[in-house]
């Protein structure tokens, strides 16, 4: 794989909090000998000690590295590359809550904005919802076929009043009013036999809804009055004023947070943990495979390993690094699939598995990207398992103040 050489890894480390366990991996580039790695914990912090200089890396409260419990684990076929450790963590009786969504926290009798992720112009005047409801499971149109000889007795779609504010796996739906008519455009296209996995579909049109500052693609008007809105395209604050989100905030790390969220939601909610990312269209794009819900990580380049930002303070160390807690995800891309990997594509297809989870197609290539970069920067002993690649996607965003999101 091209990311072998492009990316060094230098210290990689993966604490999975219910197990109260933790893998360390350097690389020989750093350290030479298990001899040459020291750990040390404080409070909420872990240093890694090497040739190189000192790693100080920042823990999540409640989490502390058991003292003299790293031990040496070879990997044979990557002993040339790698130093793998195993260890164990400590954990307070206080546990950190699963991040939420705005989906979760949105509530009735408050004021929200709405605004475009790219360029932050806001969408919507300010809404007060009297409802805010849950729409039925993703698929339910789909058992309702596979349990009914005749046609659909749940056909009429589910549409939002003028004050509602109805929530999909990765949507909202909202009553559209004459506030948005200068900062949303409409655009109709057609969605044919190719987009969809169903070639016996007729071709069908998604008028899609843009923002007029920067074209991005922000959902679909689903029926004349209502609004389709994607949890990866829109940010949602609580109405302050003509305050803006964040301008800084970076694309494919609000995509990463929002997307990783959402998926821990549904799984713990529907008990699943294999999600089907797909188009509007009905074309699928990616299968994920949730692994971990626990994994807290930190990824530290080799070129970054003893460099002044990383060396810690002779004392007190100061930890300058942010390990971050994640998903441990196994994917593949149904574009570019192997011969082994199609035949899982296959699998999953024929057995319906995997939870649908629907996003606009540009959004599910970033989400590839974001998978793929993250693959790039794991050791190389931990990029494949089996068929499936492997990836972590972070549920928050290191340095970055966590805006209300959909």
């Amino acid at each position: 794989m091209a990311g072998e050489t492009s990316h060094g890894v230098g210290v990689f480390l993966e604490l999975r909090k219910r197990l109260q366990t933790g893998l360390l991996v350097v690389g020989t580039n750093v350290a030479k000998s298990p001899a040459d790695v020291v750990l040390s914990g404080g409070d909420s912090s872990l240093c890694v000690r090497t040739p190189r200089g000192d790693l100080c890396l920042s823990l999540p409260a409640g989490v502390a590295y058991e003292s003299g419990s790293c031990l040496h684990t070879p990997v044979v076929q990557f002993s040339e590359e790698e130093l793998h450790f195993r260890l164990r963590i400590k954990m307070d009786r206080i546990q950190q809550e699963d991040p939420a969504s705005m989906m979760e926290t949105l509530r009735t009798k408050e004021t929200y904005s709405f605004h475009c992720q790219g360029c932050t112009t806001r969408l919507l005047e300010d809404r007060v919802f009297k409802r805010v409801l849950p729409l039925p499971n993703g698929n339910w149109n789909a058992l309702v076929d596979d349990w009914c000889c005749h046609p659909d007795p749940f056909a009429k779609k589910l549409l939002p009043r003028a004050e509602d504010c109805l929530l999909g796996d990765t949507f909202v739906l909202l009553a559209r009013d004459g506030s948005c008519d200068q900062t949303l455009i409409e655009e109709v296209s057609p969605v044919g036999a190719a987009d969809s996995q169903d070639q016996k579909k007729p071709c069908h049109r998604l008028a899609l809804i843009s923002c007029a500052s920067c074209s991005l693609v922000l959902g679909e008007a689903v029926a004349p009055g209502t609004l389709k809105l994607y949890i990866t395209q829109v940010v949602v604050e609580p109405a302050v004023g003509d305050e803006r989100p964040d301008a800084s905030l970076n694309r494919s790390a609000f995509l990463e947070t929002s997307v990783a969220a959402r998926l821990l939601n549904l799984s713990n909610s529907l008990s699943s943990f294999h999600f089907s990312v797909q188009t509007p269209g009905g074309k699928v794009f990616l299968l994920l495979w949730l692994l971990n819900g626990d994994s807290i990580i930190a990824s530290v380049p080799e070129k970054s390993v003893g460099d002044e930002s990383s060396i810690s303070p002779p004392a007190p160390p100061r930890p300058s690094l942010r390990a971050t807690r994640a998903l441990k995800l196994l994917y593949i891309s149904c574009s570019s699939a192997s011969i082994q990997q199609r035949e899982i594509v296959t699998s999953w297809e024929a057995n319906c598995i995997g939870h649908p989870v629907v996003l606009p197609m540009k959004a599910c290539e970033e989400l590839l990207q974001v998978m793929e970069e993250s693959n790039s920067k794991l050791p190389a002993s931990m990029r494949r398992m089996r068929s499936y690649e492997v990836a972590y996607l972070r549920l928050t965003s290191e340095g970055e103040s966590k805006p209300f999101c959909l």
